[in-house]
């Protein structure tokens, strides 16, 4: 489910009647005054960054560029494997470290030799895309430690991207019922696409039904409208 809002608070208000007062995990680099004292933050960096530092210079180092490449590879092809599995968070956390930690605990010592060995320039492009990975390597690493944890933001991005988007094409909200109403339709509309369904069809069946899913609104979501409507 994607949830989208708009307002003047800073995000993490916006985020906490839904987060509740649990713990909430932000896979990119948070300043501490952007995160909520009321919550138990986990603080994860986005792989997906460090491994585009490498690929901006691969051009000019090919053959380090690629040793990087191909072991983040094996991280990612393990996570989309438990994708596929549909593995609970404790169980993919288990194939990670049997799949991908050597081979990120390999990375770890292969990018440590190169600086302090002087196999490459630290001022260097190269040598600034390992330092950002050795800098942060505990944060981008957190889905060896913790259940759950994203390997990237990228999902947060592309939302991000919709809203930013919407916004354009509404030449920005006048009010913030506006703002409102616009969260309400760009959050049906990317949930459907996290469902797998056709956003342009299920708003105009919810038109079409508007009584019955106005009074059963539980049998009318995304995931499910479409059985609601067999028996409509």
């Amino acid at each position: 489910m994607c949830l989208e809002s708009s307002g003047k608070p800073d995000a993490w208000k916006l985020a906490r009647p839904v987060w509740g007062w649990g713990r909430g995990e932000t896979p990119r680099p948070t300043p501490p005054r952007n995160l909520p004292a009321e919550l138990e933050t986990i603080v994860a960096n986005c792989l997906a960054h460090g491994r585009r530092k490498f690929v901006d210079v691969a051009e000019s180092f090919p053959e380090q560029c690629a040793h990087v490449l191909k072991a983040l590879a094996v991280v990612y092809r393990n996570d989309a494997i438990s994708r596929e599995r549909e593995l609970s968070p404790e169980m993919r956390l288990e194939l990670h470290r049997a799949n991908s930690g050597p081979t990120m605990k390999e990375l770890k010592n292969w990018l440590d030799r190169q600086l302090e060995e002087r196999q490459v320039e630290p001022n260097s492009t190269l040598g600034g895309a390992i330092s950002y990975m050795l800098k942060h390597w505990e944060k981008l690493t957190l889905f060896l430690r913790v259940p759950g944890a994203p390997l990237d933001n990228n999902i947060c991005e592309r939302v991000l991207k919709k809203a930013i988007l919407h916004r354009k094409n509404a030449l920005f909200y006048k009010t913030e019922n506006g703002a409102r109403v616009g969260d309400v339709f760009m959050s049906l509309i990317y949930t459907c696409e996290f469902c797998g369904a056709n956003p342009f069809d299920y708003l105009t069946e919810l038109e079409r039904c508007a009584a019955e899913s106005a009074t059963n609104p539980g049998s009318w979501m995304p995931w499910n409208y479409r059985s609601a409507m067999v028996s409509y």
